[in-house]
């Protein structure tokens, strides 16, 4: 039986590398200067590159379970999403870090449901949206959507945390945006500061205003 990976890798190799090989070429010789941070949740229906049109190089990604950021304070442990933060702000110096939530998100409904023992890694990580649960016990569509979206300002709220992200958003070298893709329509609903929450793309004004609102209680429709 054929294995399916090994034969996309092969096609990659022969079909789509060759009309970017210099494009490749050049990010090897002058690496590569990526100028967003992408946090986005591991759901395989989150695609960044199809989402924003990007090209290699453009994106320094970042996924895990729920789109979530952990503390800079290293009080849930040593993490991998903490670690691109700091590399992709100290190191790469991008201009805007995105949080990406989705619709649908299973991270966002375990919040609710419970994790099974055999998973203590998963219900540690959960805690880290734990603060975005609305006061329902068996929520429905509505009150899920508005758990994720309160998830992503969340996530924002924490990086604001992290030292050289405050730094640098003080500053006006940085920027950092809040997004949910809603997967069924196939828009990003971008977290307006202005407007005091999420608006879909193609209403908004710019890629979502920030950096952040320190008194957030929870985004609204927009009317």
């Amino acid at each position: 039986m054929p294995d399916e990976l090994l034969e996309r890798l092969r096609r990659f190799h022969d079909d789509a590398f060759p009309i970017q090989r210099s494009l490749f070429r050049h990010l090897v010789d002058d690496g590569q200067h990526p100028t967003t941070l992408f946090i986005g949740c591991s759901d395989s229906r989150l695609v960044p590159y199809l989402l924003t049109g990007a090209g290699p190089g453009e994106l320094f990604l970042v996924r895990n379970v729920g789109a979530f950021v952990p503390p800079h304070d290293q009080s849930q442990g040593f993490h991998g999403t903490a670690a691109a933060i700091e590399f992709a702000v100290l190191n790469l110096n991008v201009r805007r870090i995105v949080v990406c939530g989705h619709s649908h998100c299973g991270a966002v409904r375990a919040l609710y449901g419970g994790v099974p023992d055999a998973a203590p890694n998963l219900r540690d990580w959960l805690a880290l949206g734990r603060e975005a649960v609305l006061p329902v016990a068996d929520p429905g569509p509505e009150a899920l959507r508005r758990t994720e979206q309160r998830a992503v300002v969340l996530q924002l709220e924490r990086l604001m945390d992290y030292p050289m992200v405050r730094e640098r958003v003080e500053a006006g070298r940085l920027t950092i945006h809040g997004w949910h893709y809603v997967i069924e329509d196939g828009e990003v609903h971008v977290f307006d500061i202005r407007r005091g929450g999420f608006v879909p793309a193609s209403q908004a004004d710019d890629a979502g205003s920030g950096p952040y609102h320190p008194h957030f209680e929870e985004p609204q429709q927009p009317t």
